[in-house]
Parts: C-alpha cells; structure tokens; sequence
C-alpha cells in the first residue's frame, strides 16, 4: 500500500470524488471534515455528506473543530478589513492557515505523509500550477500557502475537468446525489451578501458623502462599506452623464470617491507580505490582481517583503486589500497582498 494520505472532505463533490480516487490508487486514505464557522446547519448537512461518502469508500472520517482559530485567523480579519475600507480575500487566508495549516499539522499527529484536497490545481513538486480544466482553476487562492509543503501536496482534481467529475458522481447509484447537489458558495460564511455578515458586528449603513476627483461634494451613499473599487451602483451623483465608478474609499470619514471609466486606470501596484515559490527578486511575469480576470504583462521588483509592480497594460478596479499572484505561464510564482496603486 502506498502511503497515508489525509483528504478534507467537505462533503462535496471534488472531495467525495477526489477520497474516492486517491483510495483507488492504493493510498492509505482518511478523511477530515473541517468546522470553520457557525453557520446554523450548515455543518450538520455536510457532515452527513462527508460521512456517507467516507462510509461509501470505506475511509476513517475526523472531524476537527477549527471555529477558534478560524475567527482569529481568517472572520474577524474578514470584517477588519472591510471596515478600513479595503477588500478582503479570505479564502487565501483560509488557504494558507486553515486547509494548508491547521491540516498539515492534524495530518503530522496521525502520520499522514501526504494531504489532499479537492482543489483544480496542479503542482510538480515545487510550484503551483493552474488546473487542466480553466474555469474551475483555483491557484490565485493557493498563492499565499507554505511553499515547503508543495511535495506533500495531492491534487487530484487538478488534472481533470469538473464536467467529468460530475459524471463519474452520477454513475455510481451511492455517490449519485453528489453530483446534482449545489455548488457551494465562492466564500463558505457569506450565505446571500457581505453586507449581511458585516452587519452583524458593525454598522454598514451609515449614509455618507460622494466626492468627485476634485474633492467637491456630489451626492450621498448608503454607507462605505457596502462598496469596492470598482462599484458604478448604490450611489447619487448629481449632475452626471456618464457613468460613475468608486474610485476611492476614506473610511474614517465615511466618504466615498467616484470617477469616470478611466479614472480607474491603474498602471503599478505595490505588494506587502510577498509569498515566493523560489528565490527570484526581480522579473518579468504576469499578474492577476483579482479572481476572474485576466493575467496581465508586469515587470516585478521584491525588496525586502514588497513587491513593486509595474503593469505593461492598464488594468481598471484594482482594490486594495485584494491579492496579485504571478506567473509565468501557468506556472504560479508567488503574490503579495495589494496595499497601493498607481495611475
């Protein structure tokens, strides 16, 4: 048999199917469901999930309580962040403290020598890559992991594509449900808005000011929390012919700034916290500085733990608070957190 392997089971499809696989391939295989938050039934439902599908492929299954370190460590970052005006990814966070943290260390105390996921990713053995199936790849959230645990990673989702997945699920009468339940949501602890969730522990609706790029006063907003750079909806502008976007946030005065389209030009970035996957200080990459967009031409300079990034083409909306990820192709070469743009 080959060696013991400790999979999150989410009780999802990509997990179910990845235990599944990684079972078949003679792997000494348990399963962890990890409880990150304290949404009302949501761990109960999946628990069940992640049981029946451990029972199915005939795997012990742990459950760790993870709420503690989870509000510390990735929530109550979640609502820091928005509330100073900038826009979090917490599923990177989770990523590197949570699934690629705390885990490795439960798969340390059991011996597991390998830890999988169901994430469409790729790797070999020292960079990430990004996945076969393209619009399911998840690298841009596995930037800010541990690199030194990249040779225990199994993923094996990475090579194939989600269609195919969802297939093998429903083809096999135990494992049918998996394949037609939905999709879980793109962060686990927001079940309709942020805005919802924010609303629990401050207060969002505060009406507040709308400047323009010259400072003047032109019409109201619902609160700055319920906006990113970017946003062009929820606010008064008076007088205006042309859209407007966010353009700016100033928390402390609860104040937000709008422009045209261009306005939103931004042609460098500055990085803290870089997270490389080599030694590599200054080069010539592409960066994605959102999930969802294309990767752009940059040129990257590291100094110290900041990245000074220079854009070879525009780039429009970029918040920070946000994460820019290199590559080089589809080689993943490390990121950093956005603290700054410029125009």
């Amino acid at each position: 048999m080959k060696p013991k392997v400790l999979v999150g089971m989410s009780g999802g499809v990509d997990s179910t199917v990845s235990t599944l696989l990684l079972k078949e391939q003679g792997y000494e295989v348990e399963g962890v469901y990890m409880k990150l938050h304290a949404k009302p039934n949501y761990h109960e439902t999946n628990i069940a999930r992640a049981q029946k599908a451990a029972d199915f492929v005939g795997v012990k299954l742990h459950i760790l309580d993870l709420q503690e370190v989870f509000d510390t460590q990735v929530f109550r970052p979640f609502i820091d962040t928005y509330a100073a005006g900038l826009t979090p990814n917490p599923c990177a966070l989770c990523n590197r403290n949570i699934k690629f943290g705390e885990m490795v260390r439960f798969a340390d105390s059991i011996g597991a020598q390998f830890i999988a996921t169901g994430h469409y990713i790729q790797h070999d053995g020292t960079y990430l890559h990004q996945a076969a199936d393209d619009t399911k790849d998840q690298s841009y959230f596995l930037f800010y992991i541990d690199p030194t645990i990249v040779p225990r990673l199994l993923f094996p989702m990475g090579s194939r594509h989600k269609a195919d997945i969802k297939r093998l699920a429903a083809s096999i009468p135990q494992l049918e449900s998996f394949a037609t339940q939905a999709e879980s949501s793109e962060i686990c602890f927001v079940e309709t808005t942020y805005t919802d969730v924010l609303k629990n522990y401050v207060d969002v609706d505060i009406e507040g000011e709308v400047l323009d790029e010259a400072g003047n006063v032109v019409g109201t907003h619902h609160g700055y929390m319920h906006y990113t750079i970017g946003k062009r909806k929820g606010f008064t502008v008076r007088g205006a012919h042309d859209p407007h976007y966010v353009t700016r946030i100033i928390p402390e005065k609860n104040q937000i700034v709008v422009g045209t389209h261009e306005a939103l030009a931004c042609s460098s970035v500055t990085l803290r916290d870089v997270n490389m996957f080599d030694g590599r200080r200054s080069f010539d990459a592409s960066v994605k500085l959102r999930y969802r967009t294309k990767a752009v031409p940059c040129h990257v300079a590291i100094v110290g733990n900041e990245a000074h990034v220079t854009l070879h083409e525009s780039v429009y909306g970029v918040a920070a608070g946000q994460a820019g990820v290199f590559y080089e192709g589809e080689k993943l070469l490390g990121g950093g957190w956005i603290t700054s743009t410029g125009a």
